[in-house]
């Protein structure tokens, strides 16, 4: 077991470009040398522009893609790389209408091998946590966009890595869904007090949920900025009107808009 609070996660110097294919150009520079870590127990947080590599970096974290130098992994003796210890959920719920709730959350589990009984006990078991007790049996089609979600929150988490993925995991949801969801998932993270990384465009919901929020520059993307959300837990809604978190969300939010800018003028 890591001891909760040390450095868990190392991002080292991260670079990446990609082809551009059918035009005769250098190719795509998205990642300049990226690094930074992530603690045990940690709510860490990536924003920055549209299109400077936070996908990339996290593909990378998965073991979906390969930098082209530096390098992703888990500061421990044994020297495993992250995609063993990581789970991925996507922007999207990509629930399978055609399985049940319970069937779609066990997918990670038997992908791993882990015997069908075994997989939906251990899946049913987080029904009620997660709010989804009585619709193990139900299509993802009778389920409203939150509850899709908490779905593919749970098929995340009930494989039990150490290392949560986040996409804009509530990207797709009405701005109330949204809210309620980043009030529930504050909650069951202070409960579990899972290893998070998150990509988000909303800089509120960064602030909201994380302990820390690194900002990338526009491409070839580098760390622009990290800031310590030093706010007391739980938060509560009201917070986002205090003093303290417009503080913070205004100086993110004028980091971010300098990056989006250099990006939109070294693209013109």
């Amino acid at each position: 077991m890591t001891e909760a609070g040390t450095d868990r996660i190392v991002v080292d110097q991260l670079t990446k470009s990609f082809p551009q294919s059918g035009r005769r150009s250098p190719d795509l520079a998205v990642l300049g040398g990226v690094s930074f870590t992530v603690r045990s127990g940690e709510f860490v947080t990536v924003i920055g522009p549209s299109g400077c590599g936070k996908s990339t970096v996290f593909n990378m974290l998965a073991g979906l893609e390969s930098p082209d130098s530096g390098s992703v992994g888990f500061r421990a003796a044994d020297g495993e790389d992250t995609a063993s210890h990581s789970a991925y959920m996507p922007q999207k719920d990509l629930l399978f209408p055609w399985r049940s709730i319970l069937d779609n959350t066990v997918l990670g589990l038997q992908v791993q091998g882990v015997p069908k009984a075994e997989a939906r006990r251990r899946a049913r078991e987080l029904f009620p946590v997660f709010g989804l007790s009585g619709f193990e049996d139900a299509r993802p089609s009778q389920l409203s966009g939150g509850m899709r979600q908490r779905a593919a929150l749970l098929r995340t988490v009930v494989q039990e890595r150490e290392l949560l993925l986040l996409d804009e995991p509530f990207g797709a949801l009405d701005s109330l869904t949204r809210t309620e969801m980043q009030s529930w998932l504050q909650e069951v993270w202070q409960r579990y007090r899972w290893m998070v990384l998150m990509i988000t465009h909303d800089i509120r919901e960064a602030v909201y949920l994380s302990d820390r929020v690194i900002v990338l520059s526009a491409r070839p993307a580098t760390v622009r900025h990290e800031l310590r959300i030093d706010l007391p837990r739980p938060r509560e809604l009201s917070t986002i009107t205090a003093p303290e978190f417009v503080a913070l969300e205004e100086e993110l939010l004028e980091i971010l808009h300098e990056e989006s800018r250099r990006a939109f003028t070294e693209q013109r």
